[in-house]
């Protein structure tokens, strides 16, 4: 991984690693009473040396931006061919060329808009407010406000407002999979870190913040999205093109007046302003008939035909130039969780031992969980129960959610007949000591948890107390997996077809991908980020060592959003092609990067604007 890890607010390596140290060394590094917060002044003080927490851009006036348009060496012969035809008069080649070049500065102006957007998307993923302790008293404030040292507090629904580590309270469960791609919510406890803009599913907890602004992973991601972007190939044959023809176009012209020049006054001496109107007249036709002034307008008139045909089957072009761009794709980076996968965690068949019906498993787990807290996994063992309304003939008296510490949700309830029982759902090992199990029993939990695993599935443990928790009865173990898209593997095999080589990049576990890769028919070569590139390496600028795995490899695991964005140029640096889909926040970077970014369906606001091709449906994919 990418350094990540950073002193508040300081260049990396410059301090201690704030994710990593002690909390109590973390309070004492930057100086702050968890008791008490900082003090005004000592909040002024830290505004003033680390800046708004907040993400900035380099900005540019309007005027510079468009006077951008009108410079480069194909506008700057476009400009003089419409100066001349203003001199002898031809106003109507006049008003052609100069509507081609307002023509091609409108386009570009409107694509510098929508590269603006990916960058606007993230902004509007950071928390607005944030509950802070400061002088000893709770209050409210812009989260851009915020500086590394305040004590924050973060509870169910929040989004977080900068980079944190947890210092009290009894745990959060924290959805980061838009940052990381992890598929399912983190547990966080006392000393774990939480990240700025992902956001609070459970539980209520107290912290200090270790950075802000662009020190932030997320304010990292947006740097890399800032600076990401490749011209197309399209475009650089077009500059090309371009390029040759003037200067082909302005030698003959210079040969050709020096000729007629030193006809008229050397030879005939009669020289005047007709003759200079003349050779005014003959420079028009040349720089018009050498150059192809329309060519820009004629290449974007043609991808715009096609952005229009591919909008009847459901798919946005924000980036032109990527219509052309796919035809020569030869890599596709894809993104695991919701783009191979639903990002929907289902369950297989149970794998029973007290039990003797899997549904009275999945029953006993359904009333161990409530699907108000709108957890992932609540919420898929209590859709796998064939008959939901089942759970209408209980009564629940009492509900103990999930504490990281027992590692299982508890619940009491009672059934139509008055008899209460006594469920609980958790890690099996979790489990397996709440119920006593036998030696062999446990053996066996052990075994079926380690087969689950090599397979990339989770694995959840089960148990039922008839007699007020006095003995418990270990029902079974619950497989749970993310499944992949039912037309994922079509999707694959038509691009293999097509020469394009697939390579899966995700943020989950290594054993999860390769089964995920397995199930896909894809190759199983998938090498975790942690090994493949080492800390602080610049993803500007990978080793070509690191560039031949990456050719090598079928895929990563445990992934960042810097690993994606490297991937995707490192490719790039040897020749090829690279196409990337993704959804989350942290594909971003690396959609921008490529020669043509896709966004899926249900993809969030900073990857649609990153990318140049946006899927509005799971069927155009």
């Amino acid at each position: 991984m990418a350094n990540t890890s950073t002193q508040a607010g300081t260049p990396a390596g410059s301090g201690p690693d704030l994710e990593k140290i002690p909390v109590e060394q973390v309070l004492s590094t930057l100086s702050v009473k968890p008791e008490q917060g900082l003090s005004a002044a000592e909040v002024q003080q830290r505004a003033a040396r680390y800046g708004p927490n907040a993400i900035v851009e380099k900005e540019m006036s309007l005027g510079e931006q468009i006077l951008g348009y009108f410079t480069g060496s194909m506008a700057y012969v476009i400009e003089a061919a419409a100066l001349v035809s203003a001199l002898l008069g031809h106003w109507d080649d006049f008003v052609i060329i100069g509507s081609l070049l307002l023509f091609n500065a409108a386009l570009e102006y409107w694509q510098d808009r929508k590269a603006s957007n990916a960058l606007a998307a993230l902004k509007a993923g950071l928390a607005p407010e944030a509950t802070v302790l400061r002088d000893g008293t709770w209050s409210t404030v812009q989260a851009s406000t915020l500086v590394p040292g305040d004590m924050v507090r973060i509870r169910l629904g929040v989004i977080v407002p900068a980079d944190l580590r947890l210092t009290s309270g009894d745990f959060a469960s924290i959805d980061q999979a838009a940052l990381t791609g992890e598929s399912l919510p983190a547990r966080k406890q006392v000393g774990d870190e939480a990240y700025s803009g992902s956001v609070v599913k459970q539980g209520e907890m107290e912290a200090v913040v270790i950075a802000t602004g662009a020190n932030t992973f997320f304010g990292r991601t947006a740097k890399l999205v800032a600076g990401a972007g490749a011209v197309s190939h399209a475009q650089k044959a077009m500059f090309q093109i371009s390029n040759f023809l003037i200067v082909v176009a302005v030698c003959l012209t210079l040969v050709m007046v020096a000729v007629k020049v030193y006809h008229d006054i050397v030879i005939a001496r009669d020289w005047g302003l007709d003759d200079a109107l003349g050779i005014l007249q003959f420079v028009l036709v040349l720089m018009v008939a050498s150059i192809p002034v329309a060519m820009p307008a004629v290449f974007s008139i043609t991808m715009a035909l096609g952005a229009l045909a591919l909008s009847k089957q459901q798919a946005i072009v924000s980036k032109l130039s990527a219509i052309e761009e796919m035809a020569g794709v030869d890599i596709l980076c894809s993104d695991k969780t919701g783009t191979l996968t639903k990002n929907q965690l289902s369950l297989s068949e149970p794998m029973l031992f007290a039990a003797t019906d899997p549904q009275d498993c999945i029953l006993a787990a359904a009333l161990a969980s409530k699907l108000e807290d709108k957890d992932a996994i609540d919420t898929a063992v209590i859709t796998a129960l064939k008959d939901q309304s089942v759970l209408k003939g209980w009564t629940l008296s009492k509900f103990v959610p999930f504490d990281p510490v027992t590692k299982r949700t508890q619940a009491t309830v009672t059934d139509a007949s008055g008899k209460s029982f006594m469920v609980a759902k958790g890690a099996p090992q979790a489990i397996v000591d709440l119920a006593r199990a036998s030696a062999d029993v446990a053996g066996k939990v052990n075994a079926a948890v380690d087969k689950l695993a090599a397979q990339g599935s989770r694995a959840l443990g089960v148990a039922r107390s008839a007699d007020g928790g006095a003995s418990w009865s270990f029902l079974g173990i619950l497989p749970m997996f993310d499944p992949p898209r039912d037309d994922s593997r079509e999707t694959i095999d038509r691009a293999a077809e097509k020469g394009v080589r697939v390579k899966m990049i995700t943020g989950d576990d290594t054993a999860i991908a390769i089964e995920t890769a397995r199930q896909l028919g894809m190759g199983t070569h998938i090498i975790p980020a942690s090994d493949a590139f080492p800390k602080d390496m610049d993803p500007d600028n990978v080793p070509p060592a690191i560039i031949d795995s990456i050719e090598r490899a079928d895929g990563f695991a445990r992934v960042f959003p810097e690993h994606k964005y490297a991937i995707v140029k490192a490719l790039q640096s040897r020749g090829h092609l690279v196409a990337m889909t993704g959804d989350g926040v942290n594909d971003a970077p690396a959609l921008k990067q490529a020669d043509c970014g896709t966004a899926v369906s249900g993809a969030t606001d900073a990857a649609r604007g990153a990318a140049a091709l946006i899927l509005t449906a799971p069927a155009c994919r």
